[in-house]
């Protein structure tokens, strides 16, 4: 990139080196954090108060609903669904999908996993799992660890039909739930799936 194009930003001299908890570490009781006792909590009651089951009241690792760890024979791999190199989620999905060979959208699988289906780069795959298919196209790659396969998010939901999304959409795949009943995020990132080739 050339010179001419760069914007240099001001950096305000009174806030390098700031940290939001400086104040605090300096001196704690005249600069308290926003926390019921102004100190910083491990616990909470108002949490732990709302009896929640997926979200206690203090720092836990809880397994996910789907995961290796949990993973069956009808779908023994973790899918995860990145956001795509060529756009911002399902931004310019208008424009890239008319590009030929565009879609159905790329899959990354591992060679060990490739080889056990019979899978090789390029070939046509259908994802799936109880909830939904989708087809995607293989690349097989040591970049993903076994066991583990990624199908990016942004292709358009297409018309299913034959009952499977044609464009490579994970959305089909992944459960509509947020992730606590405190956090209620985004869970549609992760789902159990297999991937079997499509000779169609």
């Amino acid at each position: 990139m050339r010179q001419e194009n760069w914007i240099k930003l001001p950096i305000r001299s009174d806030r390098v080196g700031h940290s939001y908890f400086g104040p605090f570490r300096q001196d704690p009781e005249q600069a308290p954090l926003g926390t019921p006792s102004g100190r910083i909590e491990i616990f909470s009651a108002t949490i732990d108060g709302f009896g929640y089951d997926d979200c206690p009241g203090h720092p836990i690792w809880l397994p996910p609903s789907e995961w290796l760890g949990s993973a069956a024979p009808e779908a023994p791999l973790h899918l995860v669904s990145p956001q795509p190199g060529d756009k911002l989620h399902s931004q310019l999905e208008s424009a890239l999908a008319d590009v030929p060979g565009a879609r159905p959208a790329t899959l990354v699988i591992h060679p060990d996993d490739a080889a056990t289906r019979a899978i090789s780069t390029g070939d046509l795959l259908r994802v799936f799992n109880a909830r939904g298919a989708c087809r995607a196209r293989a690349q097989v790659s040591e970049d993903i660890r076994p066991g583990v396969v990624a199908l990016p998010t942004g292709a358009w939901f297409s018309d299913p039909g034959g009952n499977i999304d044609l464009d490579g959409n994970p959305n089909v795949l992944t459960k509509d739930v947020g992730t606590s009943k405190l956090g209620q995020g985004c869970s549609a990132h992760t789902a159990l799936v297999d991937v079997a080739r499509l000779d169609t």
